[in-house]
């Protein structure tokens, strides 16, 4: 009798599609594959100058056969195969997409092949900040707070402002488009072989968070909010959910089309899906009252707590409180901030301009090399702006930052809102600069902490996932700082994706709890981050110095 059963989790960030093979049993990892979204790599459908950011559907499909095909093929093909039991998947969120009433995505359609707005708008897509506005200020003359299961505050990156800009934007993808459909949701309606949006099983956490649904209105807000406040926006609830599913539910199984692209039999279990940094959260075995921050692009910033712990209080500012949106039986509550990894990627690319502009019409190397050298110079630029950093000494006039780089997630949301460096002189140069951008993500960090602790939310540790905890101590051991509080670096690279395979163990009845299956897989912490108790005085000063600049900021913005 064979004792060994694996599971596939697959987790779609921004840049790129994993997948993990993972033997269910001890959650160890029999193989793993990443696939860059090629279209994406080449910035098409993008305009960072009006903050749009639009994913085509195929980026997504291609990632999907590459990765899983990769991680068969690795672990010794078709034998494999046929002990695995589930899928389950994870994606950014929101990133929602016009579909028409098969479910299918619009730019798969003839005629919408190279339509942005008939594209998936990724979560860090700011097109509708207007939209956003206009939600706010339209909930306020309802008796019922529509919001006030999403910290209060409506933003420009979530589910309602997304469709209803698009709709306004677009009169083809108007006239086309019968709901609306996030990633996470599309994915696994798509390896079931779906082929009416109407039996789409919609993540309770993608709904929750995002969308408006809540237990507590009996799902998503009547007609009349989103009728009242666009005619565009008439008859959509009909065309889109009622009911929510919970991670832990099937979505069906593998589609014989789907079980041939894959090389996968159709017996595998295919579960609901969910937001990364919510699965992340599970992979990387979240504890009650402990802040999983899931440390890429941007952060996602995830705590749970016992329902009954909760009992109707409304924490204010955040991302959302949904029921089971992480472990079901649990409320999961939401923050991050908009732009973390991103911000370092900004000032690397800012460093980077002689490399990409000046490099290649040199006369000294030829192409090739210039290639190279523009590449191993830009590996290195974060390693080594961070190594030296570290060195510099602190002064009380030091630079300041303002980690604002693409708005401001939590707390209260406001996606208008700039990024700002100042204390700049003569003597400031990249190190420094540099220097200021990290603490400014940190204090952004703490200052979430700050809202939970300030809404009634203990937060009792810290856990670190993700590209940013993994690769950069400097930075980590700064937040550490700056919270005065441990950080545990979960060991598990793709963390995300191991999330998905634990849930994908649950769903294919392996364990019968997510908790058990956390148990049962999970692979502890490769390392913490103690608070340097010489340096929490510094610290605590900036992060007062940061609270002032941002208010200033917020309160002169144009």
């Amino acid at each position: 009798m064979k004792t060994d059963q694996y599971v596939i989790g697959v987790d779609y960030g921004s840049d790129s599609v994993r997948s993990v093979l993972i033997n269910a049993m001890n959650g160890k990892e029999i193989a793993s594959s990443v696939f860059n979204y090629p279209r994406w790599k080449q910035g098409l459908y993008c305009d960072p100058s009006s903050n749009q950011f639009r994913q085509h559907p195929l980026d997504y499909t291609e990632g999907l056969v590459n990765t899983i095909k990769s991680c068969l093929a690795q672990a010794g093909g078709k034998e494999i195969a046929s002990d695995v039991r589930a899928i389950a998947v994870d994606t950014t969120g929101s990133t929602p997409v016009a579909v028409n009433e098969a479910g299918v995505p619009l730019a798969l359609l003839p005629g919408f092949e190279h339509n942005p707005h008939a594209m998936f708008v990724l979560w860090k897509d700011h097109t509708a900040v207007k939209e956003a506005a206009q939600i706010n200020t339209h909930a306020s003359k309802f008796d019922t707070n529509y919001l006030s299961y999403c910290g209060g505050i409506y933003s420009s990156e979530w589910f309602w402002a997304k469709l209803l800009h698009t709709l306004r934007t677009d009169l083809a993808v108007r006239e086309a488009c019968y709901s609306w459909v996030e990633h996470c949701d599309w994915i696994p309606f798509l390896l079931t072989g779906g082929t009416s949006v109407t039996n789409m099983k919609r993540s309770r956490c993608a709904a929750g968070h995002k969308a408006l649904w809540a237990e507590e209105f009996g799902g998503l807000p009547p007609e009349e909010f989103f009728s009242s406040l666009d005619p565009l926006l008439n008859g959509f609830t009909s065309r889109l959910f009622k009911e929510t599913y919970t991670s832990d539910i099937s979505a069906g199984t593998l589609s014989e089309e789907w079980a041939e692209k894959l090389g996968l039999h159709t017996a595998v279990q295919v579960g609901v899906g969910a937001f990364d940094a919510h699965m992340g959260a599970v992979g990387g075995q979240i504890e009650p009252y402990h802040l999983s921050k899931v440390m890429g692009t941007s952060t996602c910033d995830i705590l749970v707590a016992p329902a009954a712990d909760i009992n109707g209080k409304l924490i204010h500012g955040i991302c959302g409180q949904v029921n089971g949106s992480v472990i079901p039986g649990m409320t999961g509550l939401e923050a991050g901030q908009s732009a973390f990894g991103d911000t370092y990627a900004w000032f690397r690319q800012l460093l980077s301009w002689p490399l990409k502009n000046l490099l290649a019409q040199s006369a000294l190397v030829d192409a090739a090399t210039a290639a190279a050298l523009e590449q191993e110079l830009t590996d290195q630029l974060i390693p080594e702006l961070s190594r030296q950093a570290a060195l510099i000494p602190f002064s009380a006039d030091d630079e300041l930052g303002l980690d604002w780089f693409n708005g401001r997630r939590t707390p209260d949301a406001n996606q208008e809102l700039k990024g700002a460096l100042i204390n700049l002189d003569l003597g400031t140069d990249a190190l420094r600069m540099f220097r200021a951008l990290a603490e400014a993500t940190c204090f952004g960090a703490k200052n979430i902490v700050d809202r939970f602790t300030s809404e009634g939310i203990p937060v009792k540790g810290i856990i670190g996932i993700g590209g940013v905890a993994k690769k950069s101590p400097y930075i980590m051991q700064m937040m550490a700082n700056v919270l005065n509080m441990p950080i545990r670096i979960h060991q598990f690279e793709h963390t995300c994706a191991l999330g998905a395979a634990i849930f994908a163990a649950v769903v294919a009845g392996i364990y019968p709890t997510v908790e058990d299956a956390m148990k049962g897989m999970g692979s502890g912490f490769d390392a913490i981050y103690e608070p340097e108790q010489d340096k929490l005085g510094y610290y605590a000063a900036r992060f007062g110095q940061y609270l002032a600049l941002g208010n200033f900021i917020e309160q002169h913005q144009p």
